[in-house]
């Protein structure tokens, strides 16, 4: 029985799309090992967001060959596909595959028997025009469950509709018979993702279904407590989708909002969708329903043409804004994308300094979110995350909860009051021992 180790970078639907094909190697009679456990075959997930996760590959397969030197390497994912001939120079790489062939890479590797040559098996990616189905479990508390993949929006800065092809997405019927299948497994929350799943419904190139939809039929699947939106976009998040969180049995108030910049002339150079009012618009529609909601932000520093005067557009827009924190990224240059055409490069120092102003606001605003919702009782799901003899969890508004370890609370959702916030920025619940009287 050949033993096969997983590493994933990047997002939750890579997280969804490894477990899937780690089931499909065990179905086969493989054996999933740790990677630290002298595997006979890699494979290893990539991410391209930034040009990071691109050295990170190949420092991950310099450890792969450490521990296991005669091991068989597959690389998949964005990176993959972006670039297969780079990754296929990496000394110990084995196979490389594009998006349309990795869920086929048991049948496409035969045996994982050793070549002379690299194998590159990636196509153009018009050829990546399938959905497929795939969710994680067993690998967290939480459940990534995969609605929709690639993108039609094209924004200045992105290569992820060149990584995974056009938007596309199973059916709602296919989505919750998963849903149902994950209900049966003591999973108790599962996060829904995906490239853009504000565009979900697109079959065979053709729109016949809509995320309200989706939203609708998934809060009815029964046995699942928790259901998060991971992440979507301002212009597709319609009233609708807000006021049926708002009174939903099992979407939590927690919405992930990309907005990337609070100038609308950066707004503009990067092809987004909507302006700044637009994006306001939704947090106090957002807030007017559900004051306790929490609501994260993608923010991109040091777009080409982000003068000073634009970046502090940015910066006092999400100062004033009633959000709970940020995810910073400082803008890097892609291969095949608009952005890197463009003028007005800004320094690398400069988009250094800029990030780290919003890394510090957003700390801000996480604490003052944390702060709001001190005294008030919530339910924290507790997970296998233990610091200094304390347990950690999430509420459904996202707030992160320290308690006294306990192993009979993990995978567990308890009622608790929040108390106050340690020196960790974490919240304490309030007498954590009242939350194990139920033993």
């Amino acid at each position: 029985m050949k033993k096969v180790a997983f590493y994933t970078l990047g997002c939750k639907l890579n997280y969804s799309e490894t477990s899937t094909i780690s089931r499909m190697f065990e179905a086969k009679g493989y054996q999933k090992v740790d990677f630290q456990e002298s595997p006979d075959i890699f494979i290893i997930n990539t991410c391209s967001v930034t040009e990071n996760a691109d050295k990170k590959c190949k420092k991950i397969v310099k450890e792969a060959k450490k521990i296991s030197p005669n091991s068989y390497v597959t690389i998949i994912g964005c990176y993959a596909q972006l670039k297969p001939k780079e990754i296929s120079e990496i000394k110990g790489v084995d196979a490389v595959l594009g998006a349309a062939e990795k869920f086929r890479l048991i049948e496409l590797l035969d045996g994982f028997a050793k070549e002379q040559e690299t194998k590159v098996l990636a196509s153009e990616i018009q050829e990546a025009n399938t959905f497929n189905n795939a969710y994680s479990i067993n690998d967290r508390t939480r459940t990534f469950l995969k609605v929709q993949d690639g993108c039609n929006y094209g924004c200045a800065f992105c290569t992820i509709p060149l990584a995974r092809g056009k938007s596309r997405s199973d059916s709602i019927s296919n989505i919750v018979l998963s849903a149902k299948e994950i209900a049966g497994t003591d999973v108790k929350e599962v996060v829904l993702t995906g490239v853009n799943i504000g565009d979900f419904g697109i079959q065979e190139g053709k729109r016949k279904e809509k995320f309200e939809d989706l939203v609708r039929a998934l809060d009815e699947v029964e046995g699942i407590e928790r259901l998060r939106i991971s992440s979507i976009e301002p212009n597709l998040l319609t009233n609708e989708i807000i006021d049926f969180v708002s009174q939903s049995k099992r979407f939590v108030p927690h919405f992930h909002i990309p907005l990337q910049s609070g100038s609308n002339t950066i707004l503009r150079k990067m092809g987004r969708r909507y302006l700044r009012e637009l994006y306001e618009d939704r947090v106090a529609k957002i807030k007017s329903l559900m004051p306790h909601c929490c609501i994260g932000v993608d923010v991109i520093v040091g777009f080409p043409g982000e003068t000073d005067e634009l970046f502090l557009e940015t910066y006092n827009f999400l100062n004033e804004l009633d959000i709970s924190y940020l995810h910073v990224f400082t803008y890097s240059e892609r291969a095949n994308t608009r952005a890197v055409e463009m003028d007005e490069v800004v320094p690398l120092k400069k988009r250094n300094e800029r990030s780290k102003m919003l890394r510090i606001l957003s700390e801000k605003k996480r604490r003052k979110f944390y702060d709001e919702n001190l005294g008030k009782t919530f339910t924290v799901l507790f997970e296998e995350d233990i610091e200094d003899g304390k347990m950690h969890g999430f509420t459904e508004n996202y707030i992160r909860v320290a308690a006294k370890y306990d192993p009979i609370l993990i995978n567990e959702l308890k009622p608790v009051t929040l108390s106050m916030i340690n020196e960790k920025g974490n919240v304490e619940a309030v007498e954590p021992e009242m939350i194990f009287e139920n033993h």
